[in-house]
């Protein structure tokens, strides 16, 4: 047994202590995957810093350089020194600072990481008189000097990955990298629109941006005014969390091109199931496909939020995801009802306030009930005046409005009216129907009677009691009456064909399926004459409705014309 040990001992050991070189590659990986990770480093540490102006200059993507400059804080010789050592950093003092960190970042790896795969230079000052430069090549400190320069901080990273060529070799292109960079440069500017941003790529400027004032400013410089024209403010609050942001209209929301972006306590990560909450908000106002682009800020308590899941800080954990998603829904819900969510006309930009269709019309706007738009009996004349309301072509309802003109698609309109008491009717007791003096005899495929016989609830609650006859024949003996013109066999017949062909099927449910479904066949259509007092009622009806701008399809109901640029138009403005 003895010689048995001896021999073993005398076995070469296979566990060993990496060296610090070593050590600090294998955190680079963590922390540093291109240079777009380093420019994220470095620039959120100036940020932290208290830098009002940031400078970014990159070549070749940034495999060849990157340079970030700020006028934050600087640092003395001895931080500075400290600060390419691992696990140093400014930020947290105990494990309890982790929970509710308020910083960009506090990883100590991230500068030693980034100078142990580049040839790295830091150029820093505290107060603009006594500087101090440090060079380190590969992790190995070359050199410690004083320097001269305002107060700030710049570090310059060259060749990235020169002395670790396996990954050096995994990197994208030039331009890949570059708009690598630039998104996430783009990102820290929405995040903290009080400070300037600039970034150069080969002597390109790709950003440049000064302070603003509000965010919606920032966005106009970052995604251009066009996307920005279509954003309306998201602004909630639901018990801890508070969401903000910008949603964009329904009517401009596209297949491709969906720009989301999600920030927790000022910092932005990547959360799918966010995005995913917030487009649930557009429950029946986009089409099938479309995806609206977002850009929301989420602010809890810090120990509601972990922050501490991801070596690049790029996702969190919520105490209660649940909570978060419902509330986030609900922002992006409450953003596009006001009448401000109206698509608007002309290259200004502007839109109208909910009060500048509100005050027009009175505030004796009457409530929804049980009796369906366009009763036979005229409306009460409103105790306040009502704006002249112009139908033409026969399609579109015109009114001014304090801000400018409004143009309503009656079908759209009628469609997003019907829909809302579509669901609360399929939600509660029932529409009122209509009993047929002469039932209507009808004939369906064999895939539609079962459409039927598997929405008969549904069908009910709308308004259509449907008895089997004998095969494919059914007798109706009662229908829905939402106006004068409405054709109940034909609807009948298009709302089970529709229903029995699986459409409309990205809605929420089947509930608002079965309503969008039946408010597309039973709205009035375009090229219908309204009577003066049916028009009336339905610019009502529209305005009382909880999302009136949209119909279920993504459609606007109503396109407001900023009387601004009817006076830019006639050379007034």
């Amino acid at each position: 047994m003895g010689a048995r040990l001896g021999s073993g001992a005398a076995l070469t050991a296979k566990i060993a202590v990496l060296s610090q070189q070593v050590a600090d590659q294998i955190a680079a990986g963590e922390v540093v995957e291109r240079p777009a990770s380093v420019v994220k480093e470095l620039v959120e540490n100036a940020l932290d810093a208290g830098a009002r102006a940031i400078r970014v200059e990159i070549e070749n993507g940034g495999k060849t350089l990157i340079r970030v400059s700020d006028d934050g804080e600087g640092m003395s010789r001895g931080d500075a020194e400290l600060a390419l050592a691992r696990h140093a950093t400014s930020k947290i003092r105990d494990a309890a600072d982790l929970i509710g960190v308020g910083t960009f970042g506090f990883r100590g790896e991230a500068l030693p990481a980034i100078a142990s795969v580049s040839r790295f230079d830091l150029e820093t000052s505290p107060d603009g008189r006594s500087g101090t430069r440090i060079r380190v090549v590969g992790g190995k400190c070359e050199a410690v000097e004083d320097a001269v320069r305002q107060h700030g901080t710049t570090v310059t990273v060259r060749a990235l990955f020169f002395n670790t060529p396996a990954r050096r070799k995994f990197l994208r292109a030039q331009a890949t990298e570059t708009r690598a960079a630039a998104e996430v440069l783009t990102l820290l500017a929405l995040a903290r629109p009080d400070v300037a941003f600039r970034l150069a790529s080969d002597d390109r400027v790709l950003i440049d941006v000064p302070p603003a004032e509000q965010a919606i400013d920032r966005l106009h410089g970052l995604w251009g005014r066009e996307l920005a024209s279509t954003l309306v403010a998201v602004a909630h609050r639901e018990g801890p969390l508070e969401v903000r942001g910008f949603a964009q209209r329904p009517a401009q929301a596209k297949p491709a091109g969906r720009r989301g972006c999600v920030f927790v306590r000022g910092r932005p990560i990547r959360d799918p199931f966010i995005l995913r909450a917030a487009e649930a908000g557009y429950r029946s106002t986009i089409a099938p496909g479309d995806r609206p682009s977002l850009i929301l800020f989420l602010d809890l308590p810090g120990d509601a939020v972990d922050v501490n899941v991801h070596p690049a800080k790029l996702e969190v954990r919520f105490r209660d995801k649940f909570f978060v998603e419902k509330v986030v829904e609900e922002a992006v819900r409450r953003a596009l009802g006001p009448l401000a969510a109206a698509a608007p006309l002309g290259t200004g930009g502007e839109v109208l306030g909910a009060s500048g269709v509100w005050t027009e019309l009175g505030a004796a706007i009457p409530a929804a009930t049980t009796q369906e738009l366009f009763r036979t009996e005229p409306l009460a004349p409103s105790t306040q005046r009502l704006a002249p309301l112009l139908q033409v072509f026969d399609t579109y309802i015109l009114f001014q409005t304090d801000s400018g003109l409004a143009i309503v698609d009656q079908h759209s309109a009628h469609e997003r009216v019907l829909y809302e008491s579509v669901m609360r009717h399929l939600q509660g007791d029932g529409a009122p129907a209509q009993r047929l003096l002469l039932p209507l005899t009808l004939e369906f495929a064999p895939p539609e009677l079962e459409a039927i016989a598997a929405h008969g609830e549904a069908l009910r609650r709308v308004g259509y009691e449907i008895e089997p006859l004998s095969g494919r024949t059914v007798v109706v003996h009662t229908a829905p009456n939402p106006h004068p013109r409405f054709d109940a066999a034909r609807c009948l017949q298009e709302l089970v064909a529709d229903l029995a062909g699986g459409r409309f099927g990205a809605l929420a449910n089947r509930l608002e399926r079965f309503a969008a479904t039946f408010a597309c066949h039973a709205a009035v259509k375009a090229g219908q004459r309204l009577e003066p007092e049916e028009t009336r009622e339905l610019v009502m009806r529209l305005l009382t409705a909880t999302l009136p701008a949209h119909d279920v399809h993504g459609r606007p109901t109503i396109v407001q014309l900023p009387r601004g640029e009817l006076e830019r138009r006639f050379g007034r403005g």
